[in-house]
């Protein structure tokens, strides 16, 4: 894994982390905080993420900290956790789409199948609503937390996204969310392009986090002994968030904190184009067209 990453002063940033209670969420929301960011860990549970605001206060030293409900199977949910940020009229330096999961059976309140519903629409949605925040803010940037897993998808069939989970381990629905994530990015950058804010994709490395608490015993165990820590597994996602070789550029996939070629098919612009349109209609974003 590379070192971990120098992290200048955030004083003055705002910064989202979805998925920060736990895992390499909460390890990159506290790191931000301690470089004295402003940070809202925008999580589903309120009981599990008010421990871990108290915690990142104490150890970042300030009270910039603070938990905002957000739960991505539910577009009710992200819709008002956008109205929400939006009354504060605070921009947005850092959105981390981070928040995930896999190994997980069912569909979300929309009737999408949850690893797609969760991983990519929710994240979806909660960017365009709050993509004003973010191009107030000067270069900002738009991180989201894809996978390796995407290269594993052969085919790309969107007609099995609104049923339950076909498969038994959820891990094939897993891929195709993320390859998702890369196609979402690579759409997202064209239209950021000359705007100063920029977008990446990455993938953390197989860590042992919260998102495999749904795989099975004892497969999650046996697996987890091969994986790496949660600090690891958040230095890339750091890297995109605040690095400068990362500020120069725009629209890449990450791996140990350097830019890489994704999957051939991950390249389809066609298939990235061909998303963005059928999410807006799914989810009923309003769609931006950047001066």
């Amino acid at each position: 894994m590379p070192k971990s990453v120098e992290i200048p002063d955030l004083s003055d940033k705002h910064i989202i982390v979805t998925g920060s209670n736990t895992g390499i969420g909460k390890v990159t929301a506290l790191e931000l905080a301690k470089a004295g960011a402003s940070v809202v860990l925008a999580c589903r549970s309120e009981s599990k993420a008010l421990p871990v605001v108290d915690e990142i206060r104490q150890e970042a030293g300030h009270d910039r900290v603070e938990f905002q409900a957000l739960d991505l199977g539910d577009f009710d949910s992200v819709r008002a956790f956008v109205d929400s940020y939006q009354s504060s009229g605070q921009p947005i330096d850092i959105l981390i789409n981070n928040a995930g999961l896999a190994g997980a059976q069912g569909v979300t309140k929309e009737g999408f199948e949850v690893h797609f519903g969760v991983n990519h629409l929710g994240p979806f949605l909660l960017t365009l609503g709050l993509i004003e925040n973010v191009l107030k803010a000067p270069n900002s940037r738009i991180v989201n937390v894809a996978s390796r897993a995407h290269t594993r998808v052969k085919k790309w069939d969107l007609e099995v996204v609104q049923q339950r989970t076909p498969s038994k381990s959820g891990f094939p629905e897993y891929c195709v969310s993320k390859l998702a994530n890369v196609f979402f990015n690579m759409e997202l950058a064209k239209r950021l392009s000359g705007t100063g804010t920029s977008t990446y994709a990455l993938h953390p490395g197989v860590v042992a986090s919260d998102i495999w608490r749904r795989v099975p015993f004892p497969f999650r165990n046996i697996a987890m002994l091969f994986m790496i820590t949660n600090e690891e597994g958040a230095q890339t996602t750091l890297h995109c968030a605040v690095s400068e070789a990362a500020g120069r550029e725009n629209g890449l996939y990450y791996d140990k904190c350097k830019p890489v070629a994704t999957a051939k098919l991950g390249q389809d612009e066609a298939l990235a184009k061909d998303l963005w349109e059928r999410s807006l209609e799914w989810t009923g974003a309003t769609d931006f067209k950047p001066a």
